[in-house]
């Protein structure tokens, strides 16, 4: 229970884009069109890879499932912030911003570990060939995969119970366009010092799988150095390229919008940085994956010819 003279808060008001809304049919149109490719893309890249025999291999039943956390992290913000940009600001309950949180924080770790899981993919593959049949077969894949998505709803449910054992009492205002972390927990009247679970979570979540993966492409690099042709070093490359970008990507995006020093000029401008893991990022996996992967190509080529005939 609150003290006396303040209210229990069961409602967030998220204040959005604020001081930019006439131009709120341009971001409105603009964010859809973006939702719409990421939906589109994504779902193309499940498809395939579901029934095209071709691409059921180990790298690509990873892909299936990253293109899965993005459709969840992009689902579980977009449709919201467009309610916002259209109405200029909007509210949630107090279950539903903790929920629209717990979504979020899920998929971004999974997409964490899954492309760890990647870079480990192609560690055995150019460094370790041998084992790579054994180590990956679909049994294994598939129990990997079960205990990634165990893994994450166990490490963010402890978060989660800790944010509904806060109490909000006072303010109900958050400046941004959906219920992120920091703004949640900075409304709390709640002593929120000691909340260890975050920075434990974000250390298993984020850091010990990038170190993980710069352990991994370390190895890669001296291997692919001590191949003595030029074309088998640059075909030996071009198997991890893709996911090497995909890792640029994504680790770029992080460091820019949660390390980066915020921009003393602008006070919101953390909150337009969001956008580029929330709206840019999950456009990552097709644009990369189709613009550089042959296998990807060939699906969704045979796909269009089959569409034709059938359509003809």
């Amino acid at each position: 229970m609150c003290e006396d003279n303040h209210t229990e808060v069961t409602v967030f008001l998220l204040l959005g884009f604020q001081g930019l809304y006439k131009f709120k049919i341009l971001f409105f149109t603009l964010f859809l069109l973006l939702y719409v490719v990421i939906l589109n893309g994504n779902l193309l890249i499940i498809v395939l890879i579901s029934i095209k025999e071709h691409l059921k291999i180990p790298m690509f039943f990873f892909l299936k499932h990253l293109a899965i956390a993005d459709l969840l992290i992009s689902t579980s913000v977009v449709p919201m912030m467009l309610d916002i940009i259209l109405k200029d600001e909007g509210d949630v309950s107090l279950v539903g911003c903790i929920i629209q949180l717990y979504c979020f924080a899920i998929s971004g770790s999974l997409q964490s570990f899954l492309i760890a899981v990647m870079s480990f993919d192609r560690y055995l593959a150019i460094c370790n060939p041998l084992r790579y049949s054994s180590l990956m077969n679909p049994h294994v894949i598939s129990q990997l995969i079960i205990g990634l998505w165990v893994l994450v709803i166990i490490l963010l449910s402890s978060e989660v119970i800790e944010l509904f054992q806060f109490k909000y009492c006072g303010p109900n205002s958050i400046d941004h366009f959906f219920c992120d972390f920091s703004p949640v927990v900075e409304l709390s009247t709640s002593d929120t010092s000691l909340m260890l679970q975050d920075f434990f979570v974000s250390i298993v979540t984020i850091f010990l799988p990038f170190a993980f993966i710069i352990i991994t492409y370390t190895c890669i690099s001296v291997t692919i150095l001590k191949i003595s042709s030029t074309s088998g070093r640059r075909k030996a490359f071009s198997t991890c390229s893709s996911h090497l970008t995909v890792v640029c990507a994504y680790y770029g995006a992080l460091i820019i919008v949660y390390v980066a020093p915020p921009d003393d000029s602008s006070i919101n401008m953390n909150k337009y940085r969001s956008l580029l893991y929330m709206v840019v990022s999950p456009l990552k996996n097709p644009m990369i994956y189709s613009l550089r992967n042959h296998e990807i190509k060939r699906a969704l080529q045979k796909m269009m010819a089959t569409f034709k005939t059938f359509c003809t």
